[in-house]
Protein backbone atom coordinates (compact mmCIF):
# COMPACT_ATOMS: atom_id res chain seq x y z
CA UNK A 1 0.00 0.00 0.00
CA UNK A 2 1.47 3.40 -0.97
CA UNK A 3 2.10 6.02 1.70
CA UNK A 4 0.26 9.37 1.65
CA UNK A 5 2.51 12.29 0.71
CA UNK A 6 3.26 14.97 3.32
CA UNK A 7 4.66 18.43 2.60
CA UNK A 8 6.08 20.42 5.53
CA UNK A 9 6.94 24.11 5.45
CA UNK A 10 8.21 25.27 8.87
CA UNK A 11 10.47 28.30 9.36
CA UNK A 12 10.87 28.27 13.15
CA UNK A 13 13.98 26.18 13.92
CA UNK A 14 12.81 24.68 17.22
CA UNK A 15 9.32 23.91 15.92
CA UNK A 16 10.85 22.33 12.81
CA UNK A 17 13.05 20.07 14.95
CA UNK A 18 10.15 19.04 17.17
CA UNK A 19 7.88 18.19 14.26
CA UNK A 20 10.63 16.41 12.31
CA UNK A 21 11.09 14.08 15.29
CA UNK A 22 7.49 12.84 15.31
CA UNK A 23 7.17 9.07 14.91
CA UNK A 24 3.96 9.41 12.90
CA UNK A 25 5.98 10.86 10.01
CA UNK A 26 7.11 7.32 9.21
CA UNK A 27 3.63 6.64 7.85
CA UNK A 28 4.04 9.37 5.20
CA UNK A 29 6.17 9.97 2.13
CA UNK A 30 7.87 13.24 3.05
CA UNK A 31 8.39 15.92 0.40
CA UNK A 32 10.90 18.68 1.09
CA UNK A 33 11.01 22.27 -0.11
CA UNK A 34 14.39 23.01 -1.80
CA UNK A 35 16.14 26.08 -0.47
CA UNK A 36 15.37 29.19 -2.46
CA UNK A 37 12.26 27.78 -4.13
CA UNK A 38 8.90 29.41 -3.53
CA UNK A 39 7.07 27.08 -1.13
CA UNK A 40 3.63 27.67 -2.64
CA UNK A 41 4.94 26.85 -6.12
CA UNK A 42 6.47 23.69 -4.69
CA UNK A 43 3.24 22.81 -2.90
CA UNK A 44 1.28 23.22 -6.14
CA UNK A 45 3.76 21.07 -8.07
CA UNK A 46 3.70 18.24 -5.53
CA UNK A 47 -0.02 18.48 -4.69
CA UNK A 48 0.51 16.31 -1.59
CA UNK A 49 -2.17 14.52 0.41
CA UNK A 50 -1.32 16.56 3.52
CA UNK A 51 0.62 19.79 4.13
CA UNK A 52 1.74 21.32 7.43
CA UNK A 53 2.58 24.98 6.85
CA UNK A 54 3.73 27.66 9.28
CA UNK A 55 2.31 31.12 8.65
CA UNK A 56 3.64 33.01 11.64
CA UNK A 57 5.28 35.60 9.38
CA UNK A 58 2.80 35.30 6.57
CA UNK A 59 2.75 37.42 3.50
CA UNK A 60 -0.72 38.59 2.45
CA UNK A 61 0.04 37.75 -1.16
CA UNK A 62 0.97 34.19 -0.13
CA UNK A 63 -2.33 33.76 1.69
CA UNK A 64 -4.28 35.05 -1.28
CA UNK A 65 -2.40 32.77 -3.66
CA UNK A 66 -2.98 29.78 -1.43
CA UNK A 67 -6.70 30.41 -0.90
CA UNK A 68 -7.25 30.81 -4.65
CA UNK A 69 -5.11 27.79 -5.55
CA UNK A 70 -6.59 24.47 -6.66
CA UNK A 71 -4.32 22.74 -4.15
CA UNK A 72 -6.71 23.66 -1.34
CA UNK A 73 -9.28 21.34 -2.96
CA UNK A 74 -6.96 18.32 -3.05
CA UNK A 75 -4.63 18.77 -0.06
CA UNK A 76 -5.45 18.45 3.64
CA UNK A 77 -3.98 21.65 5.08
CA UNK A 78 -2.73 22.05 8.68
CA UNK A 79 -1.99 25.72 9.44
CA UNK A 80 0.26 27.02 12.22
CA UNK A 81 0.11 30.76 12.92
CA UNK A 82 1.11 33.30 15.56
CA UNK A 83 -2.55 33.85 16.38
CA UNK A 84 -2.96 37.24 14.70
CA UNK A 85 -6.54 37.45 13.33
CA UNK A 86 -6.53 37.31 9.55
CA UNK A 87 -9.52 36.92 7.20
CA UNK A 88 -7.44 34.99 4.65
CA UNK A 89 -6.64 32.27 7.20
CA UNK A 90 -10.35 32.18 8.11
CA UNK A 91 -11.09 31.71 4.41
CA UNK A 92 -8.63 28.81 4.19
CA UNK A 93 -10.51 27.11 7.03
CA UNK A 94 -13.82 27.64 5.22
CA UNK A 95 -12.32 26.15 2.06
CA UNK A 96 -11.43 22.94 3.90
CA UNK A 97 -8.20 23.20 5.91
CA UNK A 98 -8.13 20.48 8.59
CA UNK A 99 -6.86 22.51 11.52
CA UNK A 100 -5.48 25.88 12.53
CA UNK A 101 -3.06 25.79 15.48
CA UNK A 102 -1.63 28.88 17.14
CA UNK A 103 1.80 29.19 18.72
CA UNK A 104 2.98 27.84 21.06
CA UNK A 105 2.04 24.57 19.38
CA UNK A 106 1.66 21.27 21.19
CA UNK A 107 3.41 18.99 18.70
CA UNK A 108 1.57 16.00 20.16
CA UNK A 109 -1.70 17.57 18.95
CA UNK A 110 -0.17 17.95 15.48
CA UNK A 111 0.92 14.32 15.66
CA UNK A 112 -2.65 13.24 16.54
CA UNK A 113 -3.99 15.18 13.55
CA UNK A 114 -1.53 13.49 11.19
CA UNK A 115 -2.26 10.10 12.75
CA UNK A 116 -5.99 10.60 12.16
CA UNK A 117 -5.35 11.30 8.49
CA UNK A 118 -2.90 8.40 8.12
CA UNK A 119 -5.38 5.91 9.60
CA UNK A 120 -8.22 7.31 7.50
CA UNK A 121 -6.06 7.07 4.36
CA UNK A 122 -5.16 3.44 5.07
CA UNK A 123 -8.79 2.47 5.69
CA UNK A 124 -9.90 4.17 2.50
CA UNK A 125 -7.14 2.48 0.47
CA UNK A 126 -7.92 -0.94 1.94
CA UNK A 127 -11.61 -0.52 1.07
CA UNK A 128 -10.85 0.53 -2.49
CA UNK A 129 -12.20 3.44 -4.48
CA UNK A 130 -15.18 1.70 -6.12
CA UNK A 131 -18.51 2.76 -4.66
CA UNK A 132 -20.63 -0.25 -3.73
CA UNK A 133 -24.27 -0.50 -4.69
CA UNK A 134 -25.38 -0.32 -1.07
CA UNK A 135 -22.55 1.20 0.95
CA UNK A 136 -20.64 4.42 1.16
CA UNK A 137 -18.22 5.40 3.90
CA UNK A 138 -20.12 6.43 7.00
CA UNK A 139 -19.34 8.47 10.09
CA UNK A 140 -22.10 8.76 12.65
CA UNK A 141 -25.29 9.76 10.82
CA UNK A 142 -23.40 10.91 7.72
CA UNK A 143 -22.76 8.96 4.54
CA UNK A 144 -20.23 9.78 1.80
CA UNK A 145 -16.86 8.78 0.40
CA UNK A 146 -15.78 12.03 -1.29
CA UNK A 147 -12.78 14.10 -0.20
CA UNK A 148 -14.96 16.93 1.18
CA UNK A 149 -16.86 14.44 3.35
CA UNK A 150 -13.70 12.82 4.69
CA UNK A 151 -12.46 16.29 5.60
CA UNK A 152 -15.75 16.88 7.40
CA UNK A 153 -15.46 13.56 9.27
CA UNK A 154 -12.01 14.48 10.57
CA UNK A 155 -13.25 17.89 11.68
CA UNK A 156 -16.21 16.36 13.50
CA UNK A 157 -14.03 13.81 15.29
CA UNK A 158 -11.94 16.70 16.58
CA UNK A 159 -14.71 18.95 17.77
CA UNK A 160 -16.78 16.13 19.25
CA UNK A 161 -14.10 15.53 21.88
CA UNK A 162 -14.58 19.06 23.23
CA UNK A 163 -17.47 20.96 24.79
CA UNK A 164 -17.04 23.92 22.45
CA UNK A 165 -20.17 25.51 21.00
CA UNK A 166 -20.52 24.80 17.28
CA UNK A 167 -22.12 26.79 14.47
CA UNK A 168 -23.01 24.67 11.44
CA UNK A 169 -23.34 26.59 8.18
CA UNK A 170 -24.75 24.90 5.12
CA UNK A 171 -27.31 25.15 2.37
CA UNK A 172 -30.84 23.92 2.89
CA UNK A 173 -31.00 20.15 2.58
CA UNK A 174 -27.27 19.57 3.09
CA UNK A 175 -27.71 17.68 6.40
CA UNK A 176 -27.07 20.17 9.21
CA UNK A 177 -29.10 18.26 11.80
CA UNK A 178 -27.34 15.02 10.85
CA UNK A 179 -24.01 16.76 11.46
CA UNK A 180 -25.25 17.91 14.88
CA UNK A 181 -26.42 14.39 15.75
CA UNK A 182 -23.05 12.99 14.64
CA UNK A 183 -21.17 15.40 16.91
CA UNK A 184 -23.42 14.33 19.80
CA UNK A 185 -22.93 10.61 19.11
CA UNK A 186 -19.13 11.02 18.96
CA UNK A 187 -19.02 13.07 22.17
CA UNK A 188 -18.89 12.06 25.82
CA UNK A 189 -22.48 13.30 26.12
CA UNK A 190 -23.82 10.57 23.85
CA UNK A 191 -25.67 8.78 26.65
CA UNK A 192 -27.58 11.97 27.47
CA UNK A 193 -30.43 13.63 25.50
CA UNK A 194 -30.10 15.19 22.06
CA UNK A 195 -32.82 17.83 21.76
CA UNK A 196 -33.47 19.68 18.49
CA UNK A 197 -35.61 22.77 18.06
CA UNK A 198 -36.35 24.82 14.94
CA UNK A 199 -36.01 28.46 15.98
CA UNK A 200 -37.93 29.63 12.91
CA UNK A 201 -41.02 27.54 13.71
CA UNK A 202 -41.72 28.98 17.18
CA UNK A 203 -44.28 31.73 17.63
CA UNK A 204 -42.53 34.85 18.94
CA UNK A 205 -44.55 34.96 22.15
CA UNK A 206 -43.59 31.34 22.98
CA UNK A 207 -39.82 31.51 22.41
CA UNK A 208 -38.96 32.09 26.09
CA UNK A 209 -41.23 29.25 27.18
CA UNK A 210 -39.81 26.83 24.59
CA UNK A 211 -36.23 27.68 25.54
CA UNK A 212 -36.46 28.04 29.31
CA UNK A 213 -39.79 26.51 30.28
CA UNK A 214 -42.58 28.08 32.33
CA UNK A 215 -44.47 27.64 35.57
CA UNK A 216 -48.18 26.90 35.79
CA UNK A 217 -50.13 30.15 35.52
CA UNK A 218 -47.15 32.13 34.21
CA UNK A 219 -49.29 33.49 31.39
CA UNK A 220 -52.70 33.01 29.84
CA UNK A 221 -52.99 29.43 28.65
CA UNK A 222 -50.18 28.11 30.88
CA UNK A 223 -52.39 25.45 32.48
CA UNK A 224 -49.44 23.37 33.63
CA UNK A 225 -45.69 23.68 34.09
CA UNK A 226 -43.52 23.10 31.00
CA UNK A 227 -39.87 22.08 30.69
CA UNK A 228 -37.90 24.16 28.19
CA UNK A 229 -35.34 22.64 25.85
CA UNK A 230 -32.42 23.71 28.05
CA UNK A 231 -33.83 21.52 30.82
CA UNK A 232 -34.85 18.71 28.46
CA UNK A 233 -31.29 18.57 27.10
CA UNK A 234 -29.63 18.72 30.54
CA UNK A 235 -26.31 16.88 30.40
CA UNK A 236 -26.62 16.39 26.65
CA UNK A 237 -26.73 18.43 23.45
CA UNK A 238 -29.13 21.18 22.40
CA UNK A 239 -29.43 21.79 18.65
CA UNK A 240 -30.80 25.21 17.68
CA UNK A 241 -31.69 24.96 13.99
CA UNK A 242 -32.29 28.11 11.91
CA UNK A 243 -30.82 30.28 14.66
CA UNK A 244 -30.95 33.34 12.38
CA UNK A 245 -34.77 33.12 12.37
CA UNK A 246 -34.96 33.74 16.12
CA UNK A 247 -36.01 37.35 16.91
CA UNK A 248 -33.10 39.55 17.98
CA UNK A 249 -34.79 40.33 21.30
CA UNK A 250 -34.71 36.64 22.20
CA UNK A 251 -31.17 36.22 20.88
CA UNK A 252 -30.12 38.57 23.70
CA UNK A 253 -31.62 36.20 26.28
CA UNK A 254 -29.98 33.20 24.66
CA UNK A 255 -26.64 35.03 24.72
CA UNK A 256 -26.99 35.62 28.46
CA UNK A 257 -27.54 31.92 29.11
CA UNK A 258 -24.46 31.03 27.06
CA UNK A 259 -22.38 33.59 28.95
CA UNK A 260 -23.56 32.82 32.50
CA UNK A 261 -24.79 29.25 32.23
CA UNK A 262 -27.94 30.28 34.10
CA UNK A 263 -31.60 30.75 33.17
CA UNK A 264 -35.01 31.09 34.80
CA UNK A 265 -38.27 29.53 33.58
CA UNK A 266 -41.00 32.05 32.77
CA UNK A 267 -42.90 32.92 35.96
CA UNK A 268 -40.28 31.40 38.25
CA UNK A 269 -37.80 32.98 40.66
CA UNK A 270 -35.63 29.84 40.68
CA UNK A 271 -32.34 30.09 38.81
CA UNK A 272 -31.36 26.90 36.98
CA UNK A 273 -27.95 25.84 35.66
CA UNK A 274 -27.69 24.93 31.99
CA UNK A 275 -25.38 21.94 31.55
CA UNK A 276 -25.75 21.53 27.79
CA UNK A 277 -23.55 21.58 24.74
CA UNK A 278 -25.08 24.04 22.25
CA UNK A 279 -24.91 23.42 18.51
CA UNK A 280 -26.59 25.99 16.25
CA UNK A 281 -27.18 25.96 12.50
CA UNK A 282 -28.09 28.33 9.70
CA UNK A 283 -28.39 28.25 5.93
CA UNK A 284 -27.47 31.94 5.76
CA UNK A 285 -23.94 33.31 5.44
CA UNK A 286 -23.26 34.43 9.05
CA UNK A 287 -21.59 37.69 8.06
CA UNK A 288 -24.47 38.59 5.75
CA UNK A 289 -26.94 37.61 8.47
CA UNK A 290 -25.18 39.96 10.89
CA UNK A 291 -25.20 42.81 8.37
CA UNK A 292 -28.89 42.26 7.62
CA UNK A 293 -29.68 42.05 11.36
CA UNK A 294 -30.84 38.46 11.36
CA UNK A 295 -28.06 37.53 13.81
CA UNK A 296 -26.45 39.43 16.66
CA UNK A 297 -22.69 39.66 16.23
CA UNK A 298 -22.01 38.95 19.91
CA UNK A 299 -24.19 35.82 19.76
CA UNK A 300 -22.35 34.71 16.62
CA UNK A 301 -18.99 34.86 18.38
CA UNK A 302 -20.44 33.02 21.38
CA UNK A 303 -21.90 30.26 19.19
CA UNK A 304 -19.09 29.99 16.66
CA UNK A 305 -16.35 28.69 18.93
CA UNK A 306 -16.00 26.13 16.15
CA UNK A 307 -17.70 26.99 12.83
CA UNK A 308 -18.31 24.05 10.49
CA UNK A 309 -19.19 24.46 6.81
CA UNK A 310 -21.03 21.56 5.16
CA UNK A 311 -20.16 20.96 1.50
CA UNK A 312 -23.14 21.20 -0.86
CA UNK A 313 -23.98 18.01 -2.75
CA UNK A 314 -22.81 19.44 -6.09
CA UNK A 315 -19.23 19.58 -4.68
CA UNK A 316 -19.23 15.96 -3.53
CA UNK A 317 -18.39 14.29 -6.86
CA UNK A 318 -19.16 10.56 -6.98
CA UNK A 319 -21.15 10.81 -3.74
CA UNK A 320 -24.11 11.98 -5.83
CA UNK A 321 -24.45 8.67 -7.68
CA UNK A 322 -23.30 6.75 -4.60
CA UNK A 323 -26.06 8.30 -2.47
CA UNK A 324 -28.66 7.54 -5.15
CA UNK A 325 -27.64 3.87 -5.04
CA UNK A 326 -27.56 4.02 -1.25
CA UNK A 327 -31.15 5.28 -1.03
CA UNK A 328 -32.32 2.66 -3.54
CA UNK A 329 -30.57 -0.12 -1.61
CA UNK A 330 -32.25 0.94 1.63
CA UNK A 331 -35.70 1.05 0.00
CA UNK A 332 -35.05 -2.40 -1.49
CA UNK A 333 -34.10 -3.73 1.92
CA UNK A 334 -37.07 -2.19 3.74
CA UNK A 335 -39.62 -3.39 1.15
CA UNK A 336 -37.94 -6.74 0.35
CA UNK A 337 -37.70 -5.98 -3.38
CA UNK A 338 -34.81 -5.75 -5.86
CA UNK A 339 -35.38 -2.68 -8.00
CA UNK A 340 -32.42 -1.43 -10.06
CA UNK A 341 -31.60 1.75 -11.96
CA UNK A 342 -30.44 2.32 -15.53
CA UNK A 343 -26.99 3.78 -16.15
CA UNK A 344 -28.61 6.51 -18.22
CA UNK A 345 -30.72 7.49 -15.20
CA UNK A 346 -27.59 7.59 -13.05
CA UNK A 347 -25.99 9.86 -15.66
CA UNK A 348 -29.01 12.14 -15.47
CA UNK A 349 -28.66 12.24 -11.67
CA UNK A 350 -24.94 13.02 -11.94
CA UNK A 351 -25.59 15.94 -14.30
CA UNK A 352 -28.23 17.63 -12.14
CA UNK A 353 -26.99 20.61 -10.09
CA UNK A 354 -28.94 19.64 -6.91
CA UNK A 355 -29.79 23.05 -5.44
CA UNK A 356 -31.87 21.17 -2.84
CA UNK A 357 -28.84 19.04 -1.90
CA UNK A 358 -29.23 15.60 -0.27
CA UNK A 359 -32.85 16.24 0.68
CA UNK A 360 -33.74 16.87 -2.97
CA UNK A 361 -31.83 13.77 -4.09
CA UNK A 362 -33.61 11.61 -1.51
CA UNK A 363 -37.02 12.98 -2.55
CA UNK A 364 -36.18 12.33 -6.21
CA UNK A 365 -35.14 8.73 -5.56
CA UNK A 366 -38.18 8.02 -3.38
CA UNK A 367 -40.55 9.29 -6.10
CA UNK A 368 -38.72 7.32 -8.80
CA UNK A 369 -38.78 4.18 -6.65
CA UNK A 370 -42.57 4.44 -6.30
CA UNK A 371 -43.09 5.09 -10.04
CA UNK A 372 -40.81 2.28 -11.26
CA UNK A 373 -41.90 -1.36 -11.53
CA UNK A 374 -38.55 -3.16 -11.54
CA UNK A 375 -36.14 -0.66 -13.09
CA UNK A 376 -35.81 3.07 -12.44
CA UNK A 377 -35.61 4.82 -15.81
CA UNK A 378 -34.81 8.36 -16.89
CA UNK A 379 -38.44 9.46 -17.08
CA UNK A 380 -39.05 8.31 -13.49
CA UNK A 381 -36.74 11.06 -12.23
CA UNK A 382 -38.73 14.15 -11.27
CA UNK A 383 -36.51 16.84 -9.79
CA UNK A 384 -37.69 19.27 -7.11
CA UNK A 385 -35.91 21.99 -9.09
CA UNK A 386 -35.23 22.04 -12.85
CA UNK A 387 -31.56 21.68 -13.85
CA UNK A 388 -29.82 24.70 -15.33
CA UNK A 389 -29.04 24.44 -19.01
CA UNK A 390 -25.46 23.53 -19.78
CA UNK A 391 -23.22 26.56 -19.57
CA UNK A 392 -25.96 28.76 -18.09
CA UNK A 393 -25.21 30.37 -14.73
CA UNK A 394 -28.06 31.42 -12.48
CA UNK A 395 -26.86 35.01 -12.44
CA UNK A 396 -27.16 35.13 -16.25
CA UNK A 397 -30.87 34.27 -15.94
CA UNK A 398 -31.64 37.27 -13.72
CA UNK A 399 -31.96 40.57 -15.62
CA UNK A 400 -29.88 43.48 -14.38
CA UNK A 401 -31.54 46.43 -12.68
CA UNK A 402 -34.21 44.35 -10.91
CA UNK A 403 -34.50 45.04 -7.18
CA UNK A 404 -33.72 42.23 -4.73
CA UNK A 405 -37.25 42.57 -3.36
CA UNK A 406 -38.76 41.88 -6.79
CA UNK A 407 -36.50 38.85 -7.30
CA UNK A 408 -37.45 37.51 -3.87
CA UNK A 409 -41.15 38.15 -4.52
CA UNK A 410 -40.99 36.36 -7.90
CA UNK A 411 -39.15 33.39 -6.36
CA UNK A 412 -41.80 33.03 -3.66
CA UNK A 413 -44.77 33.37 -6.05
CA UNK A 414 -43.31 30.98 -8.64
CA UNK A 415 -42.36 28.33 -6.09
CA UNK A 416 -45.73 28.60 -4.36
CA UNK A 417 -47.50 28.14 -7.71
CA UNK A 418 -45.31 25.14 -8.63
CA UNK A 419 -46.25 23.52 -5.32
CA UNK A 420 -49.95 24.13 -5.79
CA UNK A 421 -50.09 26.53 -2.87
CA UNK A 422 -48.39 24.13 -0.42
CA UNK A 423 -46.54 26.52 1.89
CA UNK A 424 -44.56 23.85 3.78
CA UNK A 425 -42.96 22.48 0.59
CA UNK A 426 -42.44 26.02 -0.70
CA UNK A 427 -40.55 27.03 2.45
CA UNK A 428 -38.36 23.92 2.23
CA UNK A 429 -37.44 24.56 -1.42
CA UNK A 430 -36.69 28.23 -0.74
CA UNK A 431 -34.49 27.30 2.22
CA UNK A 432 -36.48 29.36 4.74
CA UNK A 433 -38.69 28.53 7.70
CA UNK A 434 -42.46 28.29 7.38
CA UNK A 435 -42.73 31.24 9.75
CA UNK A 436 -40.46 33.34 7.53
CA UNK A 437 -42.53 32.41 4.46
CA UNK A 438 -45.71 33.56 6.16
CA UNK A 439 -43.99 36.82 7.12
CA UNK A 440 -42.92 37.33 3.49
CA UNK A 441 -46.42 36.57 2.22
CA UNK A 442 -47.86 39.03 4.70
CA UNK A 443 -45.32 41.61 3.59
CA UNK A 444 -46.44 41.21 -0.01
CA UNK A 445 -50.09 41.18 1.14
CA UNK A 446 -50.83 37.76 -0.30
CA UNK A 447 -54.05 36.04 0.70
CA UNK A 448 -52.84 33.19 2.90
CA UNK A 449 -56.14 31.30 2.69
Amino acid sequence: MPLPTLFVHIEDKILKENISGLAVLDSFSLQSNPAGQDWIDQLQQISPDVAVVEMTHFDQDDLLRLSSSQVIQTTELVIISAGIPNPHIDNLMKLGAISHYRLPVDVNVVADTLLDFSQDYQQKWAKGSTISTSTLDQFGMLVGSSTPMHKLYRTLRRVAKTDANVLIVGESGSGKELVAQTIHLASERNQQPFIAINCGAIATELVDSELFGHEKGAFTGANKAHQGVFEQAQGGTLFLDEITEMPLSHQVKLLRVLETGEYRPVGSQQVKIANVRVIAATNRDPQVAIEQQYLREDLYFRLAHFPIHIPPLRERGHDIVGLAKHFIAHRNASEAVTKSILDSALDKIAQHNWPGNVRELKHTIERAFILADDVIKDDHLIFDTPPLESGTALEEMVPSGVSLEEIEKAAIFNTLEENGGNKTETAQELGISLKTLYNKLDKYKVNQG
